[in-house]
């Protein structure tokens, strides 16, 4: 680097030779002096003939070079205040650009080794939100898998129920106008209602379990055996087997208001289930995203750090280099 002022340029050559030159005119002007102390010349002498003398001319030419050798000498002086002047400050910039470079350097270096370990840091941190995110994401799957098998079961369940209400709803009606009436069922459909009570029982036997005594149990396969002895016409028959009939009445009120009962919490725990899937499914899709963020935001500052620590390398490279 070259520095401004009287000292930023290097002297020229002639600035030996004017040293050179000086040391002349030193000997010159001596050598003038024993000419005029010289005993051929004389103590006393005509000083219009003397200047026409050669010897005379010699001495004034030489008194004349030694005072122009003296003036040069001077600037000389000059000049070579001028070259120590640029040496000792190139010797200091020298020797600033090489301690300002080893500082840089040791910069550099600490700078690499901070931003080495930020980027295996960034690296770590986004393998465990990446594996936070896959958890999450796994956990949401199973959770919308077991709401799906939830549902299905669900779906199965109300429809099944509501095929039961419905046909003990039918019978109710049909006993009910037996009762009223005292009109005879017909035989078909007599039959028909001892087959689908018997369907329901085999259907929903751990629902009924406990519901029906077993005194009930044993009247309901009665009645599968011979539905229409329960429903005859005929006076005698009617009033001995009344009773028994409003047995069956009874059995099927009750067995539609279990299935009504438990199909009222079946729809109660579907709402549940449904709720509680849909706070688990936000909760883990903000988690997901929220992770998903730190990823791509990491991702980002570790591009950033790595550029920084490659050109960090290259600068210690340049730097080494000049």
């Amino acid at each position: 680097p070259q520095r401004q002022g009287s000292c930023a340029q290097p002297p020229t050559k002639n600035v030996v030779t004017h040293m050179h030159l000086a040391a002349m005119a030193k000997t010159l002007g001596t050598a003038a002096l024993l000419l005029l102390a010289s005993p051929t010349v004389g103590l006393s002498f005509d000083v219009a003939s003397t200047k026409n003398r050669p010897v005379s001319k010699v001495i004034t030419l030489l008194k004349d070079m030694s005072k122009q050798l003296e003036k040069e000498a001077e600037e000389d002086e000059e000049i070579y205040d001028k070259m120590a002047c640029w040496c000792e400050t190139n010797d200091k910039e020298k020797t600033k650009s090489i301690a300002d470079a080893e500082a840089r350097i040791e910069d550099l270096t600490t700078k690499i080794e901070e931003l080495t370990a930020a980027s295996a840091r960034l690296n770590t941190e986004i393998k465990n939100h990446e594996k936070e995110v896959a958890k999450n994401q796994e956990a949401l799957d199973q959770a919308t898998a077991i709401r799906q098998k939830q549902l299905a079961e669900f779906n199965a369940e109300e429809k099944d129920l509501l095929e039961s209400i419905s046909a003990l709803k039918s019978a109710i009606v049909v006993l009910s106008k037996h009762h009223s009436a005292l009109v005879q069922v017909p035989r078909a459909h007599a039959v028909a209602m001892a087959a689908m009570i018997q369907s329901q029982m085999r259907r929903h036997a751990s629902l009924l379990q406990g519901v029906l005594s077993p005194s009930e149990r044993r009247l309901v396969e009665a009645f599968a055996q011979a539905p229409q002895d329960y429903f005859d016409a005929s006076p005698t028959f009617k009033q001995s087997y009344a009773p028994q009939s409003g047995e069956i009445f009874g059995i099927l009120k009750q067995m539609k208001e279990t299935f009504e009962a438990n199909l009222a919490a079946s729809q109660k725990e579907e709402m549940a289930n449904q709720k509680a899937y849909e706070d688990l499914k936000a909760a883990k899709e903000e988690e997901i995203k929220a992770g998903q963020a730190q990823i791509d935001s990491k991702t980002k500052e570790l591009a950033e750090t790595d550029e920084k620590n490659a050109q960090a390398k290259v600068d210690v490279e340049d730097t080494k280099a000049s």
